[in-house]
């Protein structure tokens, strides 16, 4: 009754007047949909190249890192050895990780629609897109604008150019919609007929140099209508020999201009700009049905924009559509002392729904992977419930629970290095005792128990692209490797960035791997109490690193059953766990097990029912 109060007093109703009448939106504390949602998250320029006419060219780098292009540049080959360097990339001297920048290797959106199939397949319900809109760069970071698709994601790049050219940036009046507009939408349009939500990046915080305000700053200086869009250090003095122009930069990134704040958030005319790009992306027809829009968005480094922005960017998308998502980026309160931020901030009922819950992979990490830094399962289950009562119990349900990101090491790679502060040094530029192999027999059991934690624990689970595929690779850029796909056939990965020995691994999908995903999904989606349920913690034998807890909802009870050693044990399943059942069955195994002693093999994670 409590809870049901709770919920209740947590329902935000917005009215909005029109002629004649008064509409009433109810705005729930989170979305529904979000509780049950199993995410999966799309790196879109190495997903899958579904269109090779569409792929990039030098002319869509022009304008990012490094600033130049190899004589005879070509797209990669898809299936390469990752670390191998490509005749063009030998000639011109730089190392993997000058090279990995400049790379392209084609992915897009029809690649995307030609792999729906395979995401519902998987049990997928929402997808989380790394950002789309126009850029020179590879990852997209770095806009060039907001109100269009990248060209290089859609069907026809060069008629994409011309529209832009025939608009206005600052006005919306003349927008109009691109090839790779309109294949998006069309992409949207697919994966709702599947009941799949689509949510996109949003990079508020700083642009790309290419963005055409930015640009109409480097063209006009201190005469440009958007000198105050950006930190102005100083402008260029044309009497001198040299450019005096100078700016702010996020985290001092030169590439990434940051846009101006004040006291209420990113300043009137940037803000009035990014309300225009919510309507547009969220309502397309704008006819008042948000069916044909995205159904949220991530916030990049969310933590860096001012909080009274975020309120406001709250109430464009609910009164567009009450039941879209908005997560954020806020993570690393000190990234050099290893400290995370507690989002409770973010998450009053006034900004975001969730948050990317990186506190949850660390306490996976550790319970699992870690040897010295290894912590039991009590410690385990106190981190999640600090988690837990730091947070709303609403938000707490969706917020997104993802083991790997296009930020941090592959979840497979995290487990072949264990005891490392998690997104530090990791990968073998950044640390030169980083190991880029393939995971054993035993890591892999390892990687399955902590897929068995994600889906069983509340919040909803994220996989990266590929991790289900049996993939691997360090930090950024080697977690950015192209889609390992079973239609393929791929080179073995027998190359290190800096040429140190390797043993060969073999690249492929791995059955097994994704079967395992596929399982474990289904019992989720199946299951509305490992959704939705309350989690109690019932056994926790720290020196077997035993751990037990229930799910339940309604009469729905589950219990987990979890092996966190690489040794088989024998567990006593009593009657206060079988609760005077006489017997229940692993949803994995489809095994009935019953009172007495069970025999957990290495890394078993059990499903009863």
């Amino acid at each position: 009754m409590i809870k049901l109060i709770f919920s209740s007093l947590l329902i935000f109703v917005l009215t909005t007047s029109l002629p004649g009448q008064q509409i009433s939106k109810k705005i729930p504390r989170v979305p529904e949909w979000a509780k049950k949602a199993v995410w999966y998250q799309i790196f879109p320029e190495r997903f899958n190249n579904g269109d090779r006419l569409n792929d990039p060219r030098p002319i869509d780098m022009k304008g990012g890192w490094p600033y130049e292009i190899s004589t005879g540049w070509e797209i990669s080959p898809w299936t390469s050895d990752w670390y191998k360097l490509q005749p063009w990339e030998k000639a011109d001297g730089h190392d993997f990780y000058w090279n990995a920048g400049v790379r392209r290797y084609g992915g897009d959106l029809q690649g995307v629609i030609d792999k729906l199939d395979y995401l519902q397949n998987l049990g997928i319900t929402a997808i989380y897109f790394n950002p789309l809109f126009e850029s020179p760069s590879l990852h997209k970071y770095d806009a060039s604008m907001y109100r269009h698709i990248d060209n290089n994601f859609g069907p026809k790049p060069n008629y994409d150019r011309k529209v832009w050219a025939k608009e206005n940036p600052a006005d919306p009046a003349t927008w109009r919609w691109t090839s790779a507009d309109l294949l998006f939408l069309k992409l949207v349009k697919l994966c709702h007929e599947r009941n799949i939500k689509v949510i996109i990046d949003g990079v508020f915080n700083h642009v790309g140099t290419t963005f055409w305000a930015f640009q109409d700053v480097v063209k006009n200086q201190e005469k440009s209508k958007y000198k105050d869009w950006f930190y102005i250090k100083s402008f260029d003095n044309p009497g001198t020999g040299s450019n005096e122009f100078d700016y702010a930069g996020w985290y001092g990134v030169k590439d990434l201009p940051e846009l101006k704040e004040d006291e209420n958030g990113l300043i009137p005319p940037i803000r009035n700009h990014i309300h225009a790009i919510v309507k547009r992306w969220m309502d397309p027809d704008n006819d008042g049905d948000p069916s044909d829009g995205i159904d949220g968005w991530r916030l990049d480094v969310a933590d860096m924009v001012n909080h009274n922005f975020w309120k406001d960017f709250r109430k464009w998308v609910k009164e567009i559509n009450p039941n879209a998502y908005l997560t954020g980026e806020v993570w690393w309160k000190d990234w050099q002392k290893n400290i995370m931020f507690n989002a409770a901030l973010w998450l009053q009922g006034d900004q975001f729904d969730a948050v990317m819950n990186y506190r949850f992979t660390r306490a996976v990490k550790r319970f699992v992977s870690d040897r010295k830094l290894h912590i039991t399962p009590t410690g385990f289950a106190d981190s999640l419930q600090a988690i837990q009562k730091n947070y709303p119990e609403e938000n707490f349900s969706v917020l997104m629970n993802l083991l790997g990101s296009h930020d941090t090491e592959r979840l497979a790679s995290l487990i072949v290095n264990p005891d490392n502060f998690y997104d530090h040094y990791g990968n073998p530029q950044q640390n030169s005792n980083f190991d880029i192999r393939k995971p054993n027999r035993i890591e892999r059991l390892k990687q399955a128990l902590m897929v068995g934690l994600q889906m069983t624990l509340p919040g909803a689970p994220m996989i990266y692209y590929g991790d289900e595929a049996g993939m691997w690779g360090g930090d950024d850029p080697d977690d950015r490797k192209p889609m390992v796909w079973p239609e393929l056939n791929y080179d073995p990965e027998k190359t290190h960035p800096f040429n140190k020995p390797r043993k060969p691994d073999t690249v492929y999908f791995d059955q097994n791997v994704f079967q395992w995903y596929k399982k474990l999904i289904s019992i989720r989606n199946e299951n509305p109490a490992l959704s939705t349920g309350d989690i109690h913690f019932l056994v926790k034998d720290d020196k077997r690193d035993i751990l037990v807890y229930s799910r339940t909802s309604g009469t729905q009870r589950i219990l987990v059953i979890i092996n966190n050693r690489g040794s088989e044990q024998s567990f006593m399943l009593d009657k206060y766990l079988l609760k005077n059942k006489t017997g229940m069955q692993d949803q994995i195994s489809g095994e009935i097990f019953k009172f007495g002693p069970v025999s957990l093999y290495p890394y078993q994670i059990l499903i009863l029912k």
